[in-house]
């Protein structure tokens, strides 16, 4: 665990949580996705590292950014295009390869039994959001999901915080945001949150170089990390 000096903590009433890099290992199905967009171009595939490097900032920056990777970017209409053919393309996978974080059920669990509020704010689109938390059993534990289509400034803009917040009846000060990436840390410092980093998502930037307040080697270190900023509150 390593603690930044950006501000102190405050034991928080709530936790929102990013999805992909953070609850769930997404990268193979986003991959399945992306290669099946470029087999329709006759272009080459892709490699889960080199689209790993991709996710982050919604669907369309996935396409954009694979079509600039593959060597044949696009732009304006040609773009658009691409991403309504992406559309049912990555509907069709969203679970067949994706798994859970380490951590992320017993994690939940106890944030969930012991009162906390919970939610997920997350780029990825509202549906599918939704059906990875169903599918995973999930939904349960969160009082507030908001994907990226429900608002309108993606991560990170802290528009999917604020609402997520809003829906859990809750303030920033008194919750913290736990992610992955450069996303999470200027939503959350957008917002007004502490913000909590992890490690083994899908950032190419070194977690510890993202100005998060807290990096934890994984979800499971969560629980006793709280407990020792508590101790020292």
């Amino acid at each position: 665990m390593n603690v930044g000096a950006s501000r102190p903590f405050r034991s928080p009433k709530a936790i929102l949580f990013d999805l992909d890099g953070t609850l769930v290992d997404s990268a193979p199905d986003i991959a399945a996705a992306v290669n099946e967009l470029l087999a329709g171009r006759d272009l080459p595939p892709l490699r889960v590292d080199q689209v790993k490097a991709m996710i982050g900032g919604g669907v369309g920056k996935l396409v954009e950014r694979a079509f600039a990777a593959s060597g044949s970017p696009l732009l304006g209409s040609a773009l658009e295009e691409a991403n309504r053919v992406m559309a049912p393309i990555y509907r069709r996978h969203l679970t067949g390869l994706t798994r859970l974080m380490p951590g992320v059920r017993e994690v939940l669990t106890h944030f969930h039994l012991s009162g906390m509020a919970l939610g997920v704010a997350t780029n990825k689109p509202q549906l599918a959001t939704r059906e990875i938390l169903l599918h995973f059993h999930l939904t349960e534990y969160l009082g507030a999901i908001v994907g990226g289509d429900a608002v309108t400034f993606l991560k990170p803009a802290p528009d999917a915080l604020l609402l997520a917040l809003d829906q859990l009846g809750v303030e920033p000060t008194e919750t913290w945001m736990v992610g992955d990436s450069s996303s999470d840390v200027g939503a959350a410092r957008a917002a007004g949150m502490p913000v909590v980093l992890l490690r083994g998502g899908y950032t190419q930037v070194p977690v510890e170089e993202l100005g998060a307040d807290l990096v934890c080697d994984s979800l499971l270190d969560l629980p006793s990390a709280m407990q020792r900023l508590r101790a020292v509150a």
